[in-house]
């Protein structure tokens, strides 16, 4: 079995008792990016791993979701942020950043511009890396999205006007949760095996919450974010997938399906034995 992870902070709170041998897992974890990983997965390269909540939506037929397991938000997500230097209101046109490679995000926020702010921005890829952050100063643009741990150091550097947090958006917007990500098995996956991978998971989950503090400390090695803001930044974050998360996902994917942007399917979890 393999299993992919996502190198930022956002999945310490799941995997610090794996990565501790705390509790065992018997597979081989692969790090990635979260683009990296929703084609690894895609391509049959990973058996299970944590995806983008539209890379499921796009390949449903192919997946299973993993029962009560997400990174989501009710509010501020704080690592997904669009810095910009005017009002989101007055981007029409202007020139957008994407140096941040979850296709969620990059959706929620186009979602965003359409039907809150009412803007069509243009939206560029950056070349730079969101780890390259000083390299963003020579970059002309108006507004970029950053996700992850370099959207936590570019808030604390205050480079920009402004910082639209786009889990706090959505919450304004719909009065609901947003799942970010998800955790998917291919359905041609040993199932017995996919299930033993899902009960490490949540064991993993369940002692990493019970444990944010010595996960903060890390973090904040790992990152240079302070610890404090290590600590706040995993107490905002969900690590449940129940009702009103599912409530949230769908009408994001409703949102989506009805704009010819993902399949129109409803979601399947794993049969947990």
């Amino acid at each position: 079995m393999r299993v992919g992870r996502i190198g930022y902070i956002n999945c310490y709170p799941v995997y610090g008792a794996i990565d501790r041998r705390i509790t065992p897992l018997a597979a081989d974890l692969v790090t990635g990016t979260p683009s990296e990983l929703n084609d690894l997965l895609a391509a049959g390269e990973l058996d299970v791993s944590v995806v983008s909540a539209v890379e499921y939506a796009r390949n449903a037929k192919d997946y299973v979701l993993l029962p009560d397991l997400a990174i989501s938000c009710d509010g501020p997500v704080r690592s997904v942020a669009l810095f910009s230097k005017r009002a989101a209101a007055e981007l029409d046109q202007a020139t957008v950043l994407l140096t941040a490679s979850s296709r969620t995000s990059v959706r929620l926020l186009e979602l965003l511009c359409r039907d809150v702010w009412n803007v069509q921005p243009r939206f560029v890829q950056a070349r730079a890396e969101a780890a390259d952050l000083d390299d963003l100063a020579g970059l002309p643009h108006d507004a970029v999205l950053v996700i992850g741990d370099p959207a936590l150091l570019l808030a604390a550097r205050h480079a920009y006007a402004l910082r639209y947090d786009l889990g706090e958006e959505w919450k304004r917007w719909t009065g609901l949760p947003f799942v970010f990500a998800v955790w998917a098995a291919r359905r041609a996956a040993p199932r017995h095996a996919v299930q033993g991978v899902h009960r490490a998971l949540l064991a993993s989950r369940d002692w990493g919450l019970g444990h944010l503090d010595l996960l903060a400390d890390a973090a904040s090695r790992a990152t240079r974010v302070a610890m404090t803001d290590c600590r706040s930044y995993f107490a905002g974050l969900d690590y449940a997938f129940g009702q009103k998360h599912l409530a949230g996902l769908t009408d994001f994917f409703r949102r989506l399906a009805a704009r010819g942007l993902v399949p129109d399917a409803s979601l399947q979890f794993l049969h947990v034995a």
